[in-house]
């Protein structure tokens, strides 16, 4: 059976994961099998700033399995600037969505694939609004905090990255009788501190969702050494609040700011109220890339022939989604409502305090 020959946008947006080639690959391969043609758009949205965009044509010959193991993205990505408050030099923002849409309609495009987390979703969403895009989304986040979606691109292999930073901890924890306490990404959720930490056998994991006490932790690791322990594994989610309620922030180069440094401030007071050696490792990017897990690339593969389906039957402002062991889509307009954070009361915090495992919080 034939269909209309169609030309696709092809792009990946916001911070990159593990997984990404794999769902470039399954877009291109099935839109070849309906004759297709796919254009990949460089440096996300922001490809479309130039004149003319910056893009290049995507054949099946382009998206081996060597590339789909690949860490990172052949389109590659940003995660900086909002085309709709764009920063000018002279200090001025200003509204460059509309250049952005002039760009994509250069390239004579029936429909854009945005492959991103919550944020980069709600803009390719306004910007489809703005210029009438047909727009299908593809999730895409190492925090899954995506709405309506169990899992999303980068996720399992950002657990998998953790899990074994503390295989790897535990032995020189129980060598040097030490406390070791592990920093993760995850920005407003906890899924990964949670998860890996479960994984992982953590002794303590903090997460944004549940506030702690710092005095329990300690509580919790005292009494661990009184049982014959000699060391412990915490895990902090790098959006975990201090003391004061703040959150710790690292200014980066052009003014950005970044979560990060919470673990070192953890650390201390552990040190301090256990009177213990400690050390804090921060793993930081090291989620981010290297082979996507088996997981990741399954489910890349899934969202990227739905993705090309749901343009196929002409379905937009939709985006495609992990639910009950199966590709379901959902509407772009629900999913940036809210975000997903840690449920307090959900299966894995359970799990958690079923095995033991210190939250923080008085229960």
């Amino acid at each position: 059976m034939t269909f209309p020959s169609k030309r696709i946008a092809l792009l990946t947006s916001g911070g990159d994961c593990a997984g990404l080639n794999a769902v470039i690959r399954a877009v291109v391969l099935r839109a070849a099998s309906l004759n297709w043609e796919v254009i990949g758009i460089k440096q996300g949205a922001h490809g479309l700033l130039s004149r003319p965009p910056q893009t290049m044509p995507l054949h099946p010959q382009n998206v081996d399995t060597i590339m789909m193991r690949q860490g990172g993205t052949i389109l590659g990505t940003t995660n900086k600037g909002d085309p709709f408050a764009w920063p000018m030099p002279d200090g001025t923002i200003k509204d460059l969505s509309q250049e952005m849409v002039d760009g994509f309609r250069s390239l004579k495009c029936d429909a854009l694939i945005g492959v991103g987390g919550d944020g980069s979703l709600q803009i390719l969403q306004h910007l489809s609004k703005v210029g009438g895009i047909p727009l299908v989304g593809i999730p895409k986040t190492i925090d899954n905090d995506v709405c309506l979606t169990e899992e999303s691109i980068g996720f399992d292999t950002a657990v998998a990255v953790a899990t074994e930073a503390l295989d790897r901890l535990q032995p020189t924890a129980a060598s040097h009788d030490r406390i070791m306490v592990l920093e993760v990404m995850g920005r407003d959720a906890g899924h990964i501190a949670l998860a890996a930490g479960i994984s992982g056998g953590a002794d303590v994991i903090l997460i944004p969702e549940i506030p702690y006490d710092i005095q329990i932790v300690a509580d919790h690791i005292k009494s661990l050494r009184k049982g014959g322990r000699n060391f412990a594994l915490v895990v902090v989610s790098e959006a975990v609040r201090t003391h004061e309620g703040g959150r710790k922030m690292n200014e980066l180069y052009g003014g950005q700011k970044r979560l990060g440094g919470i673990g070192h401030v953890i650390g201390a007071q552990i040190a301090d109220l256990c009177q213990a050696e400690t050390r804090v490792t921060v793993l930081g990017h090291v989620q981010r890339g290297g082979q996507p897990s088996a997981q990741d690339r399954l489910i890349a593969a899934a969202f990227g022939v739905h993705a090309v389906d749901l343009i196929k039957a002409g379905k937009f402002d939709r985006m495609v989604a992990w639910s009950n062991r199966q590709v379901v889509d959902v509407a772009i307009a629900d999913v940036v409502k809210h975000n997903q954070e840690v449920e307090k009361q959900g299966s894995l915090v359970k799990t958690a305090r079923g095995l033991g495992i210190c939250l923080g919080d008085k229960v």
